[in-house]
């Protein structure tokens, strides 16, 4: 039979613990997360100045190799512009030909009138 629901039940069998614990988890793996995020920028960093020592570019000394919201802004505008102009010069040459169709009652209009009741 069905137990009587009761707050000692949920104390008594690790409710509460396992309430916790999965909090616990949940607020650890976003910590986590949050730290992971914040150092792969770095990463990334570190890895575009080694990439600029190697070409041996004077921007790899430089103490800020981010760009500013603008300039990705504009960088990102100008590449989807690019590529839609390349799209719309598929087919430049413009031939018009003079097709003779035979007669289909489907497109006649005579067909399509209405025909009003008679009263």
């Amino acid at each position: 039979m069905l137990e009587q629901f009761s707050f000692s039940n949920i104390w008594e069998n690790g409710g509460i613990l396992i309430s916790v614990v999965g909090y616990v988890i949940v607020f650890v793996a976003l910590l986590l997360l949050a730290v992971i995020i914040t150092y792969f920028q770095k990463f990334l960093q570190l890895q575009q100045r080694k990439k600029l020592k190697s070409v041996g570019h004077r921007a790899a000394e430089s103490n800020d190799l981010s760009l500013s919201g603008e300039v990705s802004a504009a960088i990102s505008t100008a590449l989807y512009l690019h590529y839609e102009e390349k799209h719309d010069l598929e087919n430049t040459v413009l031939t018009i030909k003079r097709v003779q169709r035979t007669y289909s009652p489907w497109s006649s209009k005579l067909y399509g009138l209405r025909e009003y009741p008679k009263r």
